[in-house]
């Protein structure tokens, strides 16, 4: 009996050691599995769908009456069942729903359908992915007559090694029906740190300072207590009856990249003139959102939203309560507990104080964040009052600033005219106003030598993207990529010819603006808000026309009726 026993107790204890051992080996062959997806480009299996010169074919089959749902409660934002096929291999039970903020509410206020999606392959079937990716979104490209805005824009950040999400050109359809050219995005949740950062081992936040109101019936379409500016559709879809033309053969893209290296690139003490001026403080309060958020003519007012203050979006440290932040912790990608949420704070503290910042801030990432985000002109984020579209990476106690959302870029959002947004001074590129409570920036930036990285950056883009063809190989490559995509694009926002129009104007933008940051580096332009205002010596911008480019609330504006048919 005592034999059986010590017999019995001896199996169940092998027993137990052979379940954590297959624990384990299941454990490290998942990790190696997870790690050849998502450990770097050359092993990232879903990296080659995002070829940025071919265009990507998706075709979504979805039951018509959830369709239907999905169209008449856009603001609901609900997960509806679809298959979905990329590039020819099908994808089921995968699901789907509308995604967006001012551009979901603005399309929902219109009779437009060409909502932007998020796409979930793991929502109804667990670990089913996208060749290792578990989301996938799909832009409308609202607000933009060119369709590159945000595509270029991308281009920069990346140029500058910024982290940022990969990114192409999407044809789709949906239930058979054409659907338009979309932007396809790598979502920015847990594969991309994955793939990022080679670790799930940090948080990742994206800060929302925006309460989307307007539009009454709970979710519907609707009608809005008080209209957005301007947001317009073409009066009828052109008609597609004839399919989008089938092609393998790619467009030739751009000779090799003329990318810096870092050891190729400008010294800080080459790359700016030096002084001895810090950078300018202002005492001003930040604007409140009671009234327009810009004083220069810009679009978007408080009929798009109701924009607060505070609550953390802007990184400005106020106490040690994480209810202080729920503007931060309220929109976090993972589910961070009290000491994650703590070490946010704790680095925001140090940031106010300004002291040791490079333990708490990965200095050089933001810097190049920043230098991009000057360059791209894009105040529809941390820029302006409404403080959002960016993510806030946390790993270790340290905080980095990634993008997001740039359709806006270049000019599109509360930018009086061309001029102003071309000659956008790079050490106040808030105006002058908002950098005092942007301390990511501000701090950053009153240390001398980060000032002159920061000035290095942005002659990194001048020089290496710009000044050595990279930006008009790849323009030319990408027009010539969607040409024929836009002119048959079944649910355009804008015209073929509005397109064309578009593009030379960013173009021509994208060049001068490059000339005026060249000139406030070198000191021929000056390089702030307040000083800009006497100068003579602006680049002459008056020939370019923001709005054929395309602008908050903008959309279809040749097309019979004009914003009076939509919104009278």
């Amino acid at each position: 009996m005592s034999t059986n026993k010590y017999i019995n107790m001896l199996t169940a204890a092998l027993m137990a050691l052979t379940v954590v051992f297959t624990a384990v080996c299941m454990h490290v062959s998942s990790d190696e599995e997870f790690a050849a997806v998502f450990a770097g480009s050359p092993e990232c299996r879903y990296e080659k769908l995002f070829d940025q010169y071919q265009v990507m074919e998706i075709g979504i089959e979805i039951d018509e009456g959830d369709f239907e749902e999905m169209l008449e409660t856009p603001l609901a934002e609900e997960y509806k069942l679809c298959d979905i096929t990329v590039n020819g291999t099908v994808y089921a039970n995968v699901g789907i729903r509308t995604k967006g903020n001012t551009s979901l509410s603005q399309v929902a206020a219109s009779d437009s359908d060409r909502y932007s999606f998020k796409v979930e392959f793991d929502h109804y079937v667990s670990g089913q992915s996208l060749e290792g990716l578990d989301k996938l979104v799909l832009n409308n490209i609202f607000c933009d007559a060119t369709y590159v805005k945000e595509y270029m824009a991308y281009d920069i950040f990346n140029y500058l090694d910024v982290a940022c999400p990969y990114y192409a050109f999407a044809h789709i359809t949906i239930n058979g029906e054409e659907w338009g050219l979309y932007l396809a995005l790598e979502a920015m949740e847990e594969t991309f740190v994955q793939r990022v950062y080679g670790t799930r081992e940090g948080e990742l936040y994206k800060p929302e300072s925006m309460d989307m109101g307007g539009l009454k019936d709970g979710g519907g379409r609707g009608e809005w207590d008080s209209v957005p500016e301007g947001m317009i559709r073409p009066d009828e879809r052109p008609a597609a009856d004839d399919r989008m033309p089938d092609t393998e053969e790619k467009i030739p893209k751009p000779d090799e990249k003329k990318r810096w290296t870092d050891e190729a690139m400008p010294q800080a003490d080459e790359t700016a003139p030096q002084t001895d001026k810090a950078m300018p403080q202002t005492d001003k309060a930040m604007p409140q959102a009671d009234g327009a958020h810009d004083k220069g003519g810009g679009r978007f007012g408080p009929d798009g939203g109701n924009v607060k203050t505070g609550g953390g979006a802007d990184l400005v440290y106020t106490d040690d309560a994480v209810e202080s932040y729920r503007e931060i912790f309220d929109h976090a990608v993972f589910s961070p507990d009290d000491a994650d949420q703590n070490r946010v704070i704790t680095a925001l503290k140090q940031l106010s104080e300004g002291t040791g910042l490079e333990t708490c801030i990965d200095v050089d990432a933001c810097l190049r964040y920043f230098a991009a985000q000057t360059f791209i002109v894009n105040m529809d984020s941390y820029y302006s009052s409404l403080k959002h579209n960016y993510y806030l990476y946390e790993e270790g106690g340290q905080l980095t600033i990634l993008p997001w959302d740039l359709n806006l870029a270049f000019g599109g959002f509360q930018a009086s005219d061309a001029g102003t947004a071309v000659n956008g001074a790079i050490d106040t590129p808030m105006g002058g106003e908002l950098e005092g409570s942007r301390p990511l920036f501000s701090k950053l930036l009153e240390v001398e030598e980060y000032r002159q990285l920061y000035h290095a950056y942005l002659r990194r883009i001048v020089d290496g993207y710009i000044g050595n063809g990279q930006f008009a190989d790849t323009f030319e490559a990408v027009t010539a990529l969607i040409d024929t995509y836009v002119k048959k694009d079944a649910t355009a926002f804008y015209s073929y010819e509005e397109y064309l129009e578009g593009i030379g104007n960013l173009k021509e933008f994208i060049l001068l603006r490059a000339e005026s940051i060249e000139a406030q580096l070198d000191g021929r332009i000056p390089s702030t808000t307040s000083e800009q205002k006497e100068s003579s010596m602006l680049i002459d911008a008056s020939h370019i026309d923001l709005e054929a480019m395309g602008v908050q609330g903008g959309g279809g504006k040749g097309m019979e009726g004009g914003p009076e048919k939509f919104f009278p």
